[in-house]
């Protein structure tokens, strides 16, 4: 008789999802889940107009979160030409780091609150910091100013807005959660395109304030747009968290796996993000115009690559998906990237590269949300994005270390970022393959 009744629980479960809900980690108190968890509501409804008005806010937070941080390399020849000429490239690329730091190591508090209260406060919080970071960063003169406005204040809104309007699609979505994160997704895509050739172009011919107030301005309407769409299904209820539960992703041994395959991913997709416009422009011979379009041309590729792997990440499983995608793009970066010695393989490049390591940014929080209980999910997610936040600070200057200790010049930081793609993805498919039973053909 129980057999029948947890078959009958298991079908159920798949047609919410797609397969069984998760077990319990190993060695967690059922009981104490039991405390935690609220009782189930009703099924996502997969569709509908409030959930695709949520999912139209989810991506205008996409486009001035991840979107706005794809575009701060664009600042870096401004400010070492302009007004921080006295300060070293190293010291003025604390700035962008640290825009990159904060949009994913404040995950775990953000997460928490998002458990909490929902995405609403910290939407209206985190715009208004992001805004009022970037119309201060527009009158700043000296490098600390340029530091606290744009690269603490406007950096903590951004933190804001992206883990809440991401874990917010989930609870909407299920069968089409792939999809919904894929299109999501490809907001920071567009935001990489828009925001580097606007800025650029905008210095250029209107000044650097002008430019900063113009991308505020368009922040603050279309994150107007996103606080009166956004909104999660059921409704938060603020219940206490045992510290125990705190701790309990780094005692789980397939969640471990998990951070570790990101941890290795994030070098790996990173590293050929931050230095092809400068390796086209030193050994491909790129014009200096051509190496700052490279950056827009991979965002593009990224818009179709995210797309794509949110539609086949329902057919074929999200972590499937997920792992082909990130070790693809370990490939590129070995096949493609090391002979890339002119401007037309540069450019191919930049597609191929762009195409496939879209999956890494629209599925990467997919992963924590399938595998832990539901009233965690915020904080769990936010585990994840602390653990690319430590790579994401040090990639740069361990990058350039590569390069300038090589004897081989661009070669051995392009071999390294390709073998830590393929790394990564080996790992994420060890913790698959735990969480999974230990089968590698299934969907999941």
């Amino acid at each position: 008789m129980a057999t029948q009744q947890d078959s009958a629980n298991n079908s159920d479960a798949e047609k919410r999802g797609g397969q069984p809900d998760p077990a319990p980690p190993n060695g967690t108190d059922t009981t104490e889940l039991a405390a935690v968890a609220p009782k189930a509501p009703e099924e996502p409804v997969d569709g509908g107009t409030a959930a695709w008005l949520t999912l139209l806010g989810a991506w205008c937070c996409s486009f001035c979160s991840p979107g706005w941080i794809n575009s701060v390399g664009s600042f870096q020849e401004y400010y070492a030409n302009g007004p921080l000429d006295n300060y070293s490239s190293s010291t003025i690329a604390w700035i962008p780091s640290l825009q990159v730091f904060f949009l994913f190591g404040l995950g775990p508090i953000v997460g928490r609150l998002y458990d909490l209260y929902g995405p609403k406060p910290l939407l209206i919080g985190g715009s208004l910091l992001h805004v009022f970071g970037l119309m201060m960063a527009s009158l700043a003169r000296t490098y600390y100013q340029f530091l606290l406005t744009q690269g603490v204040v406007s950096a903590i809104g951004v933190a804001c807005l992206y883990s809440p309007a991401l874990a917010v699609i989930s609870t909407w979505f299920v069968q089409k959660r792939g999809l919904a994160m894929g299109i999501m997704a490809t907001g920071s895509s567009v935001g990489g395109v828009i925001f580097p050739i606007m800025i650029s172009r905008m210095i250029r011919y209107n000044g650097y304030g002008w430019a900063l107030r113009t991308a505020g301005f368009l922040i603050l309407g279309l994150q107007i747009v996103a606080i009166l769409t956004v909104r999660p299904r059921v409704k938060p209820v603020p219940r206490p968290m045992a510290f125990k539960r705190f701790l309990a992703p780094f005692s789980e041994f397939n969640f471990v796996l998990l951070l570790a395959g990101i941890f290795l991913l994030t070098f790996g997709i990173y590293i050929p993000l931050i230095f092809l416009a400068l390796q086209a422009l030193e050994q491909a011979n790129v014009s200096t115009e051509m190496a700052n379009y490279l950056i827009a041309i991979l965002n593009a590729a990224s818009l179709f690559g995210r797309l794509l792997a949110g539609i086949g990440a329902d057919k074929i499983g999200r972590w499937n998906m997920f792992i082909i995608a990130c070790a693809l793009s370990g490939v590129s970066t070995l096949a493609i990237w090391i002979p890339a010695d002119t401007e037309a393989i540069a450019i191919g490049f930049a597609v191929t590269f762009g195409f496939a390591s879209g999956a890494f940014v629209s599925l990467v929080g997919a992963l924590p949300i399938s595998v832990s209980p539901p009233p965690e999910i915020g904080y769990r997610m936010g585990v994840v994005f602390l653990v690319i936040s430590l790579p994401a600070l040090t990639m740069a200057p361990t990058g350039g270390a590569i390069i300038e200790s090589s004897s081989t010049g661009w070669r051995d930081v392009k071999i390294f970022a390709g073998v830590m793609a393929i790394a990564g993805s080996a790992v994420t498919l060890l913790s698959r393959w735990f969480y999974t039973d230990k089968k590698l053909i299934k969907a999941f």
